[in-house]
């Protein structure tokens, strides 16, 4: 039968305002430059939650937020699994822990696999946040996720439900958030959710990740942004392009384009490649020779300018996945990076209009 919420007034998915820049202080550490000045590409980091190469020890998730904000950068993201081949700290609690320590930073999923999760409890965490980071800071990113039989398995969900229940519970989301009651009786799922409190003033900018034409209607239908992984800038173009088609049938403004990339800036040639190559087998199961095409490896100089290529292609927001078992040195050198990006040309004519 049909969905339902109650009452029928229903709550547009939007962004809100991103907080204004405040230099953070920190002891012994002077800010590369400031948080991206309008013009410039919007910046984050992946936090690591994840021991793909099981170096064990205490979890460098705390450190690496603060790091992460005192070096400049716009988001901090955390990526979400129940079970996948890495070891995983739990998202929302790791992204609560950013909001604790940190001030100004946006806090960001990358994403939330929230059609696995009951809507009213991830509604519930997602609260939690918002009110823990002070009120506006999040970004939701939600995607599918992969096809992993055990996590499909843990988690209850079909794999033939995925995109469905994705989308009923971004349908009901909005309301769940803002402190409404919700009755939703759908094709795979039923809720009947008294209005939760805290509410938030407003639903967190909706950030929709995956590459392929599900992906893309979703974006269409309920993204501010489209965040997708390993594409080309060449194949990027293109599917902006046909998101932008979608999305005008809708009658929406296109939403943004931000990019999930795969980085690891180092000189030695050899060496950071073997790093890169080890990450990406313990996370993926899968070579570096295949998604090496989208896998940016070398010196600052050769990443900026793999970037700049994505940037001149229209995407507009960066969130950059170190990979290495030294991720808080490699922030270090991400942060030259996003300064080399924050000064590229054409930067301060965009600032200007």
């Amino acid at each position: 039968m049909p969905a339902t919420t109650t009452p029928t007034t229903t709550t547009t998915l939007r962004p809100s305002s991103p907080p204004a820049y405040a230099p953070v202080t920190a002891a012994g550490r002077t800010l590369l430059a400031p948080a991206s000045a309008p013009g410039a590409p919007r910046c984050g980091l992946l936090l690591p939650t994840f021991d793909p190469l099981r170096s064990g020890g205490p979890p460098q998730v705390v450190a690496a937020a603060r790091l992460c904000e005192e070096l400049g950068f716009d988001v901090a993201w955390i990526g979400d699994h129940l079970g996948c081949t890495a070891p995983g700290l739990d998202a929302p609690a790791c992204l609560a822990a950013a909001a604790a320590v940190t001030e100004r930073i946006s806090l960001g999923f990358s994403v939330m696999l929230l059609g696995r999760r009951q809507p009213a409890w991830a509604a519930k965490q997602l609260a939690t946040i918002d009110a823990l980071s002070g009120g506006g800071r999040l970004l939701l990113g939600v995607g599918v996720g992969d096809e992993s039989p055990q996590e499909l398995a843990a988690t209850g969900v079909p794999v033939s439900q995925r995109d469905a229940r994705l989308d009923e519970a971004l349908s009901v989301l909005g309301d769940l958030l803002t402190g409404r009651a919700v009755s939703h009786d759908g094709p795979t799922l039923r809720l009947d959710v008294p209005a939760l409190e805290p509410a938030m003033s407003a639903p967190p900018p909706i950030y929709v990740g995956g590459r392929g034409e599900a992906a893309i209607r979703r974006a269409a239908r309920f993204g501010d942004m489209w965040l997708p992984m390993w594409l080309s800038p060449e194949r990027l173009a293109e599917r902006s392009a046909r998101l932008a088609e979608l999305a005008a049938e809708r009658g929406r403004s296109c939403p943004g384009t931000a990019l999930l990339v795969a980085v690891r800036v180092d000189d030695n040639a050899a060496g950071g490649r073997a790093k890169a190559e080890a990450h990406v087998w313990s996370q993926y199961r899968t070579s570096l020779e295949t998604v090496q095409r989208w896998t940016l490896l070398g010196s600052i100089d050769a990443v900026v300018d793999r970037l700049n290529a994505y940037l001149d292609g229209g995407v507009q927001e960066l969130a950059l996945m170190a990979l290495g078992d030294d991720i808080l040195q490699q922030y270090e050198r991400l942060a030259e990076v996003r300064v080399r990006l924050a000064s590229r040309p054409g930067a301060a004519l965009e600032a200007s209009r």
